[in-house]
């Protein structure tokens, strides 16, 4: 359901002062990376398991490692992302890959890492927001905010893009949607549920829905998924989620 909009706006630029165009935008993401732990974030270490597979996520200082483990151990196949870039060890031996393989599990590993913690890392220069409408799903009143990439900085993937249903009394996505290209490309919308707030920072898991259509407006998603229209594919559980603030931070 769309409603007005203007009212949205001219509450953000009252509390946040108005001095470009895309305050607005900003403002209401910067809000929801607050909300979700960014600060904590920004100098912590966020582990869990996703799907068998072990992740944890350095960062500290604005330096980063993001990790995928095929044991709980670490010690068989484990690939690292960092500010360096990517690296992959078997055994503790480190494995000499094609770039276009490294790329393939570079873009894997991130992937997983940047839903882990959404709406954390959407204050990159590389991303561009702006507020499509505001709308009401399931009796709640969203932000609905449209994020895609600038080509420098904005990753393999700066094509696609991304709409985020933000909370407008608590900043919380409860909601995305996502078009992408790689494999023939399709469209996803995910739903939020079972938010739990570890250690400072705030988890959540998703519903993962498709829609018939493989490229629909991401705006009409909400209303799809309200009428029934989206078919579940899979959740998204993140399990033995621990977060460990930095110690000499």
């Amino acid at each position: 359901m769309r409603i007005l909009l203007a009212f949205g706006l001219f509450l953000i630029l009252i509390s946040c002062g108005q001095t470009t165009k895309n305050d607005p935008a900003d403002a209401i993401v910067n809000k929801g990376i607050a909300g979700v732990g960014g600060k904590i974030l920004n100098n912590a270490t966020i582990a869990f398991d996703f799907r068998d597979t072990h992740y944890s996520a350095k960062r500290e200082k604005g330096n980063y490692s993001l990790t995928r483990c095929s044991d709980p151990a670490c010690k068989d196949t484990v690939d690292v992302v960092t500010n360096e870039g990517f690296e992959r060890t078997i055994n503790g031996k480190r494995i000499n890959l094609a770039d276009s393989t490294a790329e393939k599990y570079s873009n894997s590993v991130n992937s997983v890492h940047y839903f882990s913690v959404l709406p954390y890392g959407l204050d990159n220069e590389a991303v561009k927001k702006e507020i499509a409408d505001t709308v009401q799903i399931r009796g709640k009143i969203y932000y609905e905010v449209k994020v895609s990439f600038k080509q420098k900085g904005g990753g393999k993937d700066y094509e696609d893009e991304y709409m985020y249903w933000i909370n407008t009394q608590d900043f919380k996505v409860d909601y995305l949607a996502y078009n992408y290209h790689v494999n023939e490309g399709g469209t996803r919308f995910r739903e939020a549920y079972n938010p739990r707030e570890i250690n400072g920072v705030r988890v959540v898991d998703y519903r993962n829905y498709e829609p018939k259509q493989q490229f629909p407006p991401l705006q009409s998603l909400d209303s799809l998924f309200e009428n029934g229209k989206l078919k579940l594919l899979s959740r998204i559980d993140l399990e033995n989620v621990e977060v460990t603030k930095c110690p000499n931070c």
